[in-house]
């Protein structure tokens, strides 16, 4: 009966250094949680930034005026008959 005993106890202390310790174990569970959650994270701002990029694009498709407002701001254009004004500050010696 000591040898059955002993057997079990040596079956269960394996069984649960596997659960604990182990490969796919308790630890590598929560590592993979904390993975996953990262993951969740920079797929969100992905998915933000997609549909930012989505909404341009279609913006850019239907209107002029997106097409204008990134001539003005971005190659510095103006429109015939406009004046352009460009306002420097004062150095300070």
């Amino acid at each position: 009966m000591r040898i059955f005993a002993l057997v079990l106890l040596i079956v269960f202390g394996w069984l649960q250094h596997t659960l604990w310790l182990g490969k796919n174990g308790i630890s590598d569970y929560y590592g993979v949680n904390n993975e996953i959650q990262v993951q969740q994270q920079v797929n969100e701002k992905l998915h933000l930034r997609n549909a930012e990029m989505f909404a341009e694009i279609d913006d850019l498709r239907q209107g002029l005026d997106a097409i204008e407002e990134r001539a003005r701001h971005e190659l510095g254009m103006v429109k015939e008959g406009e004046t352009f004004f460009r306002i420097i500050g004062e150095e300070s010696h």
